[in-house]
């Protein structure tokens, strides 16, 4: 039997009305509106499906001008309209029931599932036509066994990979927007962009796409960075010499990745010790991110401020110990005493807060002073922290913020080479009044109450000339905080005793 004579034994038997053809294009179209009307924002397009099928309803009319001589060549054209109305009728119905109703009151369903109920919806209205007609389904596929087989084989991977797709979304173990490892490869990394009927796509952090068979997939042990929490962990390892206490070191890394980019305080980092080297104490850095496609990025600067702040305690990173005859040039000098003093002293004539000194105090305050190292970004001091020291830029730049009670912080200064901060803490003993950020790789020279009592005791003017210039200096700080208000600066007499008396104490 072919295929034109199997289709005029449907139609023979179908007994299609006209009446009932045209109720159902009616109800085909009163449900579509009804969709329209109901859908929720977004999803009308769904509509653009049945639409469509009920659009190509009459193109069925063609198959009596193909042909002309059969007889009932009308009657199969009619049957062929009804399977798109009664499609079309379908489908309208159920995107009422999934999309209008059911996303209403629960998350929207997966595409490939709504694609496999619309695909349903043609199957069961081409069964509804074949029960009408009297005709059982078998005989679609009566003499085609070898056929289905074919297919069958050739479609095998095709149809394992759909199944997959529909397991993926049934299960959930990740969607679109999530970062993936995607085989044991620890580089093979991505974000999911899409979830089709064949295949997974991620886009990796060298911006390529890769696309994924849902079949491996299936297969895999997928590791989902972003779920259950938006948050995944980084580790990072740092080598410090023996000589050194492991907690010390611990305070200070802790200290350091402290509102570095992209590390949360919630879940807080940690440090622990991992292992004894030959190199010397392994430590283990566990700090949390969101920032999970810039992780590099986050790593980097992390390794960035432990490298800073080990820098700045004296902690040098220990090599590999290993036994080699080199021939090299005579290495540089390093800087002797004498030239290091010379150097500060050089900076530290140049600030006004220090004018008053003569060129052998200035030495004498540059023998006795440190130098400090801090990478781009970090904090040197945060607002109401205690401190006794005081800060002259050699090199960098750094910003100056405060925070009056609970407004926002307001930027007070931008400070370069010659500039300092910190000089109320160093002679008053005062906990730090704003937060001192820096803005490049910045080298301080630091002055400590150590330094500076000796000369105070020598030159007691010197502690006058330092109170008037604090004083001139706070109420320029009040100023800017307080943004054009009020300023009631400290009496000058008060700071001297305060001066007087820390520097004594």
């Amino acid at each position: 039997m072919d295929l034109f004579s199997f289709l005029l034994d449907l139609s023979r038997a179908a007994g299609i009305h006209h009446g009932d053809l045209v109720r159902e294009i009616v109800a085909a179209l009163v449900a579509l509106a009804a969709f329209s009307l109901t859908a929720p924002p977004g999803r009308r397009r769904l509509a653009w499906g049945p639409a469509l099928l009920l659009a190509a309803a009459p193109l069925p009319l063609v198959i009596p001008l193909l042909f002309p001589s059969k007889a009932d060549g009308l009657s199969v054209a009619a049957l062929g309209v009804r399977f798109l109305v009664l499609a079309a009728l379908f489908q309208a119905l159920l995107l009422i029931a999934v999309v209008s109703i059911w996303e209403r009151v629960s998350r929207p369903l997966p595409r490939i599932f709504l694609d496999v109920l619309r695909w349903a919806t043609a199957v069961v209205a081409l069964l509804v036509i074949l029960g009408e007609a009297g005709v059982g389904a078998d005989r679609l596929f009566t003499g085609s066994a070898v056929v289905t087989a074919v297919l069958g084989f050739a479609l095998r991977d095709t149809l394992g990979n759909v199944f997959a797709g529909l397991a993926i979304h049934a299960e959930g173990p990740f969607a679109p927007g999530d970062w993936i490892q995607y085989d044991a490869n620890p580089a093979h990394v991505g974000r999911v962009t899409e979830i089709n009927w064949r295949a997974t796509k991620v886009i990796t952090l060298d911006e390529a796409e890769v696309i994924i068979p849902n079949g491996q997939l299936a297969m895999a042990s997928i590791r989902n960075f972003t779920k259950p929490d938006p948050w995944s962990r980084r580790s990072l390892f740092v080598t410090t010499p023996y000589g050194v206490s492991p907690q010390q070191v611990q305070r200070i890394i802790l200290d350091a990745i402290r509102g570095s980019f992209g590390v949360l305080e919630h879940p807080a980092p940690s440090v622990v010790t991992n292992a004894f080297t030959e190199r010397g104490v392994e430590h283990w850095v566990r700090l949390f991110t969101t920032e999970f496609d810039k992780r590099d990025r986050v790593d980097g600067m992390a390794r960035d401020r432990i490298w800073f702040a080990l820098a700045r305690h004296g902690i040098e990173i220990p090599v590999a110990t290993q036994s080699v005859r080199l021939t090299r040039q005579p290495a540089a000098a390093p800087e002797s005493t004498s030239a290091r003093e010379e150097r500060l002293a050089g900076v530290l004539g140049r600030v006004d807060l220090l004018a008053s000194l003569d060129a052998a105090e200035c030495r004498s305050l540059a023998a006795g002073a440190a130098e400090q190292s801090f990478a781009t970004g970090e904090s040197v001091i945060r607002q109401g922290d205690p401190g006794t020291s005081m800060y002259v830029i050699e090199a960098g730049r750094v910003a100056v913020t405060a925070t009056l009670g609970s407004g926002p912080p307001t930027t007070l200064a931008e400070l370069g080479p010659g500039d300092f901060f910190g000089e109320m803490s160093l002679l008053t003993g005062a906990a730090r009044s704003a937060t001192v950020t820096a803005l490049d790789e910045t080298r301080l020279i630091v002055i400590d109450k150590e330094g500076l009592r000796p000369m105070v005791e020598a030159r007691p003017e010197l502690a006058e000339r330092l109170g008037a210039a604090l004083a001139d200096r706070e109420a320029g700080r009040l100023e800017a905080v307080l943004q054009g208000g009020p300023v009631v600066p400290p009496p000058k007499q008060d700071l001297l005793q305060r001066i007087i008396d820390f520097l004594a104490s």
